[in-house]
């Protein structure tokens, strides 16, 4: 990993979560996925070795994912190839993959994370439409 997000991870107390947040949707409707049997999986994808598995959530009522997950795990697994991470998440139903976002190509969590108060640093990776 290169020094600019070593330092932006070293700026965030390790004891301090990240959240990804996507919503999903029924395609051709407006009724959120809902239901324990749905669950939402974040992946950090690496080119040389497996995918990294960072955290999951179960949908909410309003069919939102919640995946938590500490910055310090990205750099527990990277070997050093990647600058920043590259991230998807898996839509679950039971044990089967439902559906996969596309993948977020070097997200750089100082430009698109949110502060929330409730939550602390979100990245909202948006509202997806699900067959």
């Amino acid at each position: 990993m290169n020094v600019k997000i070593l330092s932006a991870l070293n700026r965030w107390n390790p004891e301090i979560k990240l959240t990804v947040k996507a919503r999903f949707i029924k395609k051709g409707t407006e009724e959120p996925i809902t239901g324990q049997q749905y669950t939402a999986r974040l992946y950090d994808r690496d080119l040389i070795t497996s995918d990294d598995y960072l955290g999951h959530a179960k949908l909410n009522e309003k069919g939102e994912a919640h995946i938590q997950f500490y910055p310090t795990d990205i750099i527990k697994y990277d070997l050093g190839f990647e600058k920043l991470p590259d991230l998807y998440i898996l839509l679950f139903k039971g044990d089967v993959v439902h559906f996969q976002t596309q993948v977020w190509d070097d997200v750089d969590f100082d430009k698109i994370g949110t502060l929330d108060m409730k939550e602390g640093e979100v990245l909202d990776f948006g509202t997806y439409l699900v067959d």
